[in-house]
């Protein structure tokens, strides 16, 4: 079985991620970007695709954490012979590329063992590694495979076959190392990734880089306006959404990994390393809501970045840097998490219409001018050209907020979403004085208005529908009154809800995105309950008045977030796992919307 999801700590710098097995071993690694070629690859295969694995010899995991308010993990193993304790972090000062593993001895005397891995390129590179010496006289390992380099430097690793020529060098399958520390003994491991055209980066002070990505992630944690009894988790979540975050582009990914199963064995895996817009709008909203105005602005500015120049051919997502070309492909050679295949690099879904993005942008900006941030003219001209995006699109058919692979139809959803876009076009001009064509926005508005009752209501059932041609649900429907289209409790909408628990909600109270049966999303198989849809929910009992069932639900959702409070895409609670890539920024978002909202009833009705 490949290790659970909800085992694995998150680590980043913002430019890259990794993740950490509770065991010790690094499964996933990305240089040196996000969205780069993978160095470990064993999530999506084994160990043999590239790993590298740091474990006290006969030892067990009785605990890890965060360093408060910090992406450095902290693992403490206990041996026979003592305890030790493991910290990992990609140190944010030292650049782009850093890997640092310490391991302090606190009692006793322990043995350490490491198996390192590298593999380039998605695991289709093995790189030829020699020993060297760097400035200083210090020992180091260098490989390179093509444009890339890593340079390994602490205690020797070293090639099992001994008789390997440490100067001329090997492709090297693999490098181990056996150290025994006393107590208060410390030993530092260090990676750095380089291109290989380029000498290797020197090596960090360890202890200087320790302390400054530290002090960065408890200066950016501090400034956090975050109170009530989901404080803690709230707090996880903002810093997920800040890790997931480019720091120099202010892109944020959907999720630091590809093709982690919606099912396991299944073929829904895709790519989520890209920015969409939708992300970004969704970051932008929680970012202004707890007083981060500052990285709101970076967020904005990237989404506004993104479409200039394109705003009459919006795209549902971009890379980091706002790049359009996200061609997808599969890597035949790797097996898949849990056997799940293809695993997929790039998203086909990029060049999908979807009628929602422009809605969702909207009003996050306007939450953004709430929050005092106001547009100047080239921010507020953008934002009118995605509005001359969304007329000229307005009778058009669309893919809907899942990236849907079968055919178009009227979302009902994405038909509101373009309401609520018109709406805050309205709102700007009258609440804040701009200037627009807001006489041809409230006459849009309205028409769409009476077109979602005429085709998006079903009068017979009571309830909104999915698409305006079927009379199924779909959880996407739970935002509707998050638009201002509708109230929490409007009658529509509570019956609307019936039908969704009915349909969608499993005993636990897990949601799912809507029917896969149906055949409506032209793919194979099924999926697990969408946590983001979940945390929906709370948020609509809470609108509602039904605090004691968001309450509970709430607490059910947050148990499966295991030690470190990260959560994935989906959680199958048959199984008691996590699926779906790894941690999703939707989830997040949708922890501090859930929390926000369950905090506001819960004031009113305290």
């Amino acid at each position: 079985m490949s290790t659970p999801l909800e085992q694995y700590a998150l680590l980043s710098d913002l430019n890259t991620a990794a993740l950490v097995s509770r065991d010790g071993s690094i499964d996933w690694l990305c240089l040196p970007r996000f969205d780069s070629p993978s160095v470990f690859s064993a999530l999506l295969g084994g160990a043999e695709d590239g790993r590298w694995s740091l474990t006290a010899v006969d030892g067990e995991v009785t605990g890890r954490r965060y360093l408060p308010g910090t992406f450095v993990l902290e693992t403490t193993w206990r041996a026979p012979g003592g305890t030790v304790r493991v910290t990992d972090f990609l140190p944010r000062a030292a650049g782009s590329g850093d890997l640092v593993r310490r391991v302090k001895c606190d009692d006793g005397e322990v043995d350490i063992e490491h198996d390192l891995r590298m593999r380039f390129d998605y695991a289709r590179a093995t790189p030829w590694t020699r020993a060297v010496d760097l400035d200083g006289g210090e020992r180091a390992l260098l490989a390179i495979a093509g444009p890339d380099g890593l340079i390994v430097t602490g205690p020797e690793l070293h090639w099992p076959d001994e008789e390997e020529d440490t100067r001329t060098g090997c492709r090297a399958d693999r490098l181990v190392g056996r150290f025994s520390l006393t107590a208060g003994e410390v030993l530092d491991w260090d990676m750095s990734w380089f291109p290989s055209y380029q000498d290797p980066p020197p090596h960090p002070d360890t202890d200087e880089a320790l302390r400054s990505t530290v002090e960065f992630w408890e200066r950016w944690s501090d400034q956090l306006q975050v109170s009530g009894r989901h404080r803690e988790h709230v707090v996880r979540s903002l810093l997920v959404l800040r890790a997931l975050t480019h720091h120099e582009t202010g892109g944020i990914i959907a999720a630091p990994t590809t093709s982690l199963p919606e099912h396991f064995g299944g073929t829904r895996n895709w790519d989520y390393r890209f920015t969409w817009l939708r992300d970004a709008a969704f970051t932008l909203e929680v970012a202004a809501s707890h007083g981060l105005t500052k990285g709101a602005k970076l967020w904005r500015d990237w989404l506004l970045r993104a479409v200039a120049g394109d705003v009459e051919d919006v795209r549902i997502m971009y890379g980091l840097g706002g790049e359009r070309e996200l061609i997808e492909r599969e890597l035949d050679h790797l097996a898949g998490y849990e056997g799940s295949r293809p695993v997929r690099v790039g998203n086909a879904a990029a060049e999908q219409y979807q009628a929602d993005v422009v809605g969702e942008v909207m009003i996050a900006l306007h939450e953004l001018r709430a929050a005092g941030v106001e547009d100047d003219d080239y921010t507020w001209g953008l934002q009118k050209g995605l509005l001359r995006y969304a007329e000229t699109n307005v009778d058009r058919e669309d893919h809907g907020v899942w990236e849907m692979r079968g055919e178009t139809h009227h979302f009902t959803h994405g038909r509101a979403m373009l309401w609520a876009a018109f709406d805050r076009g309205v709102r700007a001009v009258e609440e804040y004085g701009y200037t627009g064509p807001v006489d041809r926005w409230r006459e849009l508005r309205e028409r769409l208005a009476t077109e979602i009752e005429a085709h998006g209501y079903n009068r017979e059932l009571g309830i909104y529908t999915q698409t305006y041609d079927n009379t199924e649900v779909d959880a996407s429907l739970l935002q509707l009154p998050h638009t201002g289209y509708l109230a929490y409790d409007d009658p529509r909408m509570l019956r609307t809800v019936e039908r969704i628990e009915q349909d969608l909600v499993t005993d636990e109270g897990f949601a799912y995105r809507y029917r896969t049966d149906t055949g409506i999303d032209g793919l194979e198989g099924g999926e697990y309950p969408f946590v983001m849809c979940t945390f929906w929910l709370v948020e609509q009992y809470a609108g509602s008045g039904r605090v004691d069932d968001a309450s509970a639900l709430m607490d059910t959702v947050l148990a499966c977030a295991g030690d470190l409070g990260l959560l994935a895409e989906e959680y199958d609670p048959e199984l008691g796992r996590m699926a779906g890539n790894f941690p999703q920024a939707f989830s997040h978002m949708g922890l501090v919307r859930a929390a926000d909202a369950l905090r506001a009833a819960e004031e009113i009705g305290g």
